[in-house]
């Protein structure tokens, strides 16, 4: 299935950019997706191309309790965020992937972060979702578009108010 999911920062693009490669913050959104065990890793610069790679694990009581048999208690979701280098207003592109361990349920797809004026800046997460389970692969990817729909909204509200607290994160 085809997944869109846009969240509003309320800064401009380079500053978005260094605020997704901040490892503190990376950490801070992946705790407060409800990430029982995490891992943060970040390679490259945010004023140039950067990776972010996460690895968390996370309760499975967001998936509907009949489809909990074919993914256990937890779930460890491997995500790789692999960010090009920015044009001159900010903006960039890149790929996005998310797999689930031991879930045969993929995300792959591009991501894009756009000015949007008045100081606040788009990041657009767009690919297509694959559970290959017969039968219920269509269940599978809907939980699972919700489960990453549900976790984006709580990364936009977590990066609204670490700016609101921290402000701007400042060049490196």
């Amino acid at each position: 299935m085809r997944l869109s999911v846009t969240i509003d920062l309320p800064t401009d693009a380079h500053a978005a950019a260094r605020l997704l490669a901040d490892p503190e913050y990376v950490h801070q959104k992946v705790r407060a997706s409800g990430a029982l065990e995490q891992h943060v890793d970040i390679t490259g610069a945010p004023d140039e191309a950067f990776t972010v790679t996460t690895r968390r694990a996370l309760p499975t009581d967001q998936i509907p309790a009949h489809l909990r048999g074919f993914v256990g208690s937890r779930i460890d979701i491997r995500q790789v965020e692999a960010w090009e280098g920015p044009a001159a207003d900010g903006s960039r592109v890149g790929t996005v992937v998310v797999e689930i361990t031991g879930a045969p349920v993929r995300l792959s797809g591009r991501t894009a972060l756009a000015p949007a004026g008045d100081g606040s800046t788009t990041v657009t997460y767009d690919g297509e979702l694959r559970a290959s389970v017969p039968l219920f692969g269509s269940a599978i990817e809907q939980a699972t578009a919700e489960a990453i729909r549900s976790a984006l909204e709580v990364e936009q509200d977590v990066a609204r108010r670490w700016i609101a607290g921290h402000g701007p994160t400042p060049q490196q």
